[in-house]
């Protein structure tokens, strides 16, 4: 049985990844700030208390999770503040990215030691980090906190290629979640199904790539 690791996983599409999941069979760690009624519902253990804008909080998970074998490392916490050039604050822009990029980073390094051999890790980002694909401007420190992530998962690839595991970077699609606040395109179901299909067709030789969760390669 796989064991899977999942942030973020209290709502929207980390509810969702953690629910196919555990149905597929794997063990499902899923880690929040505060479980929901959702989770509690579900057949995985909860990690709840882990706020990634809190500076020690991969040390916090690192420590619970000191005796546990990683097979899959979802990164799909995150957060959005509709920022244009005219409202934007550097608060905010830090806030974004403190969770969307730095987290990611600190919270792959720190659980690293508990990362089996063939183990993935999958950074949930946003074409809205695309430079190439940006057609409409504004929400900045999103943008620019994404499009940093990409760079950082584009590295992890390179340097964690020689302990045998891949990282695929991904686009869940335009969702409709609470964070989007019911706009989109597709529901949570579809898109955890698409991320989970890129996932598992990732190997080394693919590590590093940005993908939409319908497969198609986006620019950086």
């Amino acid at each position: 049985m796989a064991v899977a690791v999942v942030t973020g996983a209290n709502r929207g599409i980390g509810l969702e990844l953690a629910r196919q999941l555990r149905a597929r069979g794997d063990q499902v760690i899923a880690v929040c700030r505060r479980a929901s009624p959702e989770l509690a519902a579900l057949d995985v253990r909860v990690e709840a208390g882990i706020d990634f804008a809190e500076p020690g909080a991969a040390a916090a998970l690192q420590a619970r999770l000191e005796h546990d074998r990683i097979d899959l490392l979802i990164q799909n916490a995150g957060i959005l503040r509709a920022d244009g050039l005219d409202d934007l604050t550097p608060e905010n822009v830090r806030a974004q990215f403190e969770v969307n990029a730095l987290a990611p980073l600190l919270l792959t390094r720190a659980l690293l030691p508990r990362l089996a051999p063939g183990a993935k890790v999958a950074l949930v980002t946003s074409r809205m980090g695309s430079m190439g694909d940006n057609g409409s401007g504004a929400y900045y420190g999103y943008r620019m906190s994404k499009a940093a992530l990409n760079a950082a998962g584009v590295s992890l690839a390179r340097d964690l290629t020689p302990r045998g595991i891949a990282v695929v970077i991904l686009h869940p699609g335009a969702v409709r979640t609470e964070m989007t606040h019911g706009h989109g395109m597709i529901e949570a179901t579809e898109s955890a199904a698409g991320l989970l299909a890129r996932i598992d067709e990732t190997t080394l030789d693919s590590s590093g790539r940005f993908l939409h969760m319908n497969g198609e390669v986006l620019p950086w």
